[in-house]
């Protein structure tokens, strides 16, 4: 009778509705049967015991740029080996529907540090598309082990019709044509099925190559009226606008959010980033909540993107995108393929002169908190500082000021300096509260880019315990339904996706987790060679004792920690279309 069973589980279905032991019958892909009493196993091809823990929908992981490595590895199985069974592509702008492959090179490469060259070679090899509607066909002609719903990015059209170098001038607008191809191009994205399209603000993202390095990007050269033109489509559609404002301009945040609102209109789908419990701002903490209530509360449909884990992240020398945010960390990066020339920069007094003015700037809108102090080295062929943060390596070296201890560290040994330090969601309590607020959005991983800085494929397993945690320390912030209903049904409904639940008749994607499993194994540092990257190192979590297994369309695909035969062998995703 059924293909798969999952049996005795604790069942979430999605909705927030109460948790009960069911037994689930999977078949064609589809939920057959949730039963309170156990289901005849007879010529049933795979049978889980899930007694004692508890089966939840796949998770909805909303802000990835799996866009280069779902044409690699199809399976995306670090997500899938953590209960993540649908991924949204295209955020930030960025998407590989009509940009050619230096293009692609040049608006990824940087911005989302995924090496350049892999990402001209996949679309140089690859690509056989020439539209949005091809480019699903594509994408559903490889073995996807996860869902996949995309964003169409501003970014990727914009260079598409312009060229890169008119795309990214001040003085340049479109013109009327290649505003008409623009409209066009999104129009038929959102026929195909694409959840809407993203847009971006933030000046501190940049360009890699040599055509206009470092400059930023295509999205955020458009003008008001490129803008509405576009988000009327949305709209009329309601379809989603993902945008990333800029934190040196409030005003941009302004417009942006501004841009939900409904009046004598339908009102916009507006998703920002990112909520945050940012350390270099505090009090930030308390606005984006009441953002989101007021936009909401005069009409409009407005939420703010938010990643429910402490954003930890980790930098081989002075590589890391949050330097792009001021004067002096943005010209070290330009250089970023001239590591000679960037060594004599580094070296140079003029130079630590203006790093220095920047890092004492501890004022004013910014992301990072500037505080070498806050920035402990895990690796360096100088073992003595191993442990240590720049900020104490200057104390041992006389008083050296701290942005000399980093500078003369990252001179001597380059990249081989390894260093961590904790940017926003450090307090417990200020993350319980974004987590529970209807104004925010679960997801903003980043699955898929800076390979070397951060791994978040687990933020949902991290929210689960923290919830769980929560209840049994009777100082509950939300129930155990209501944070699966978060990163599950929630996002579905949102976006309009067949994701998300687990009732019958609903797409059969779950997962078995065991909650005596979630444990401190989900902070822990991992990392995993990437062979489609000449085997760079990337991050990665590992915690595979917590998923038991993972089902995506009625088919296993992971458990334990071992892939399934099906993963990455033939198709268990596929794309999902809104609406």
């Amino acid at each position: 009778m059924y293909d798969s069973i999952i049996k005795g589980g604790r069942w979430f279905d999605g909705t927030g509705a109460p948790a009960a032991i069911r037994h689930l019958g999977l078949r064609d892909g589809r939920v057959a049967t949730v039963s309170p009493v156990p289901l005849d196993e007879t010529g049933c091809g795979t049978v889980v015991d899930a007694a004692g823990k508890w089966v939840i929908p796949g998770m909805i992981d909303i802000h990835t740029h799996y866009d280069v490595e779902v044409l690699l590895d199809p399976a995306l199985p670090e997500s899938v080996r953590h209960g993540v069974t649908t991924v949204l592509l295209g955020s930030c702008s960025l998407s590989t529907v009509h940009v050619d492959p230096e293009g692609a090179g040049d608006l990824f490469g940087r911005v989302e540090a995924i090496p350049r060259k892999h990402v001209i070679e996949a679309l140089g090899d690859l690509k056989t598309w020439r539209s949005a509607r091809e480019y699903v066909d594509a994408l559903e002609a490889l073995p996807l082990g996860a869902n996949i719903a995309s964003f169409l990015g501003h970014s990727d059209i914009r260079t598409a019709e312009m060229g890169l170098d008119r795309a990214t001038r001040r003085d340049v607008k479109p013109t009327a044509a290649e505003l008409s191809a623009m409209e066009r191009h999104l129009t038929e994205a959102l026929d195909a099925g694409f959840v809407g399209m993203s847009s971006q603000q933030l000046l501190f993202d940049k360009l890699d190559g040599e055509l206009c390095r470092s400059r930023t990007l295509p999205s955020t050269y458009a003008t008001t009226r490129e803008r509405r033109r576009l988000n009327a489509i949305l709209r009329s559609r309601r379809r989603a606008l993902q945008g990333g404002p800029d934190v040196a301009r409030p005003q941009s945040l302004v417009a942006m959010a501004a841009s939900s609102l409904g009046i004598w209109r339908e009102p916009l789908k507006v998703s920002l980033l990112s909520a945050a419990d940012i350390k270099a701002i505090p009090a930030v903490a308390h606005i984006f909540p009441a953002t989101a209530r007021l936009l909401n509360a005069l009409g409009g449909d407005f939420r703010w993107q938010h990643l429910p884990v402490p954003f930890e992240v980790y930098s081989d020398g002075i590589d890391l995108p949050v330097f792009e945010e001021f004067g002096s960390g943005a010209a070290a990066l330009h250089l970023s393929n001239q590591l000679e020339e960037r060594r004599q920069l580094l070296r140079s007094e003029s130079y630590r002169r203006q790093f220095r003015k920047d890092y004492d700037k501890k004022y004013g809108p910014r992301v990072w908190h500037r505080d070498f102090f806050d920035a402990e080295i895990v690796d360096c062929p100088d073992a003595s500082v191993i442990g240590r943060t720049f900020g104490q390596v200057g104390v041992d070296r006389g008083g050296v000021h701290p942005v000399d201890a980093f500078l003369d560290l990252v001179v001597e040994y380059g990249g081989q300096v390894r260093w961590r330090t904790t940017i926003s969601n450090h307090r417990p309590r200020v993350l319980d509260r974004f987590a529970a607020d209807p104004g925010v959005q679960l997801g903003f991983s980043d699955a898929g880019a800076h390979l070397r800085n951060m791994a978040f494929y687990n933020f949902g397993l991290r929210l689960l315990r923290r919830v769980r945690d929560a209840e049994r320390a009777a100082r509950p912030f939300m129930t155990l339904e209501h944070a699966v209903h978060r990163v599950t049904g929630e996002l579905a409904d949102w976006y309009g996706l067949d994701a998300g639940h687990l009732r019958a008749g609903d797409r059969a994607d779950a997962v078995v987790i065991d909650p005596d499993r979630l444990d401190d194994s989900l902070d822990a540092y991992a990392e995993h060679p990437a062979p489609y990257f000449d085997n760079l190192s990337r991050m990665v979590n590992r915690n595979d004792a917590a998923v038991t297994a993972v089902f995506v369309g009625g088919t296993y695909v992971f458990g334990e920690g071992r892939a399934g035969a099906a993963l990455g062998t033939r198709r268990t995703g596929k794309f999902l279309r809104a609406g």
